[in-house]
């Protein structure tokens, strides 16, 4: 079994399951009391939301890069961001490290072509649906990616940071979700990735007419699978 390293805290509330997935995944393929070989480094999210917010995305990169770094140090076989927005720094964590970088959009897409569907809504925060960093990764898988409008995509990034990355899981704001995956939906969309790990915490099968993609279900099973082979 390899070992996974894992950078979380982004938030910590889905690094939480990403470990539950991991360890279950390991136990359902090996049986008795195994569980996976896993490595977490913890950043403060406060420090990562600020530069978030400023733009500074070198910054960003360069603190994940050091945490990546002493995952390696430390027997990491391969790497997990727990984290769909932090994607955005991918390029500078892969080229400070010599494992490889599991990104969450290939895990993602792969499960979306799997399911024989070419035409997927994206929710996430402002910066994972607006900026090309992650639609261009699903693109590059063939998708066609749609997004909320913009009234919409700044409420589920409000509900991202002050509810869900806060542990706070409103009724309102299942039911908002609810209606703006509705919308995607009446635009064609044939799934709906869920391109947040907090978003699964606060909707599930039961809130969309259509299959609902969870990246952190998905990218905690793509680790597995690598971590165990075949």
């Amino acid at each position: 079994m390899k070992t996974i390293g894992l950078l979380g805290g982004m938030s910590w509330e889905s690094t939480v399951p990403y470990y539950r997935l991991i360890n279950e995944a390991v136990k359902q393929r090996l049986g008795g009391l195994h569980s996976a070989r896993l490595l977490l480094h913890s950043v403060d999210f406060a420090e990562i939301e600020a530069l978030q917010r400023s733009g500074d995305w070198e910054a960003a990169g360069r603190q994940l890069a050091s945490a990546a770094r002493g995952l390696e140090t430390a027997g990491a076989d391969l790497l997990l961001i727990g984290a769909n927005t932090m994607h955005r720094v991918a390029p500078a964590v892969e080229a400070a490290i010599g494992i490889p970088l599991l990104h969450v959009g290939d895990a993602t897409a792969r499960a979306v072509r799997a399911a024989d569907i070419a035409r997927v809504g994206l929710l996430g925060t402002r910066f994972t649906m607006e900026q090309a960093f992650y639609v261009d990764r699903l693109a590059a898988h063939g998708l066609d990616v749609l997004v909320p409008p913009p009234a919409e995509r700044e409420e589920v990034h409000r509900v991202i940071y002050q509810e869900l990355c806060a542990g706070r899981f409103e009724p309102s704001s299942r039911a908002r979700f609810r209606q703006v995956m509705a919308g995607l939906v009446s635009r064609g969309a044939q799934g709906v990735i869920l391109g947040c790990t907090e978003i699964g915490l606060l909707v599930d099968a039961d809130d969309a007419s259509v299959p609902l993609f969870d990246t952190t279900r998905l990218h905690a099973l793509a680790a597995v699978e690598a971590a165990l082979g075949g």
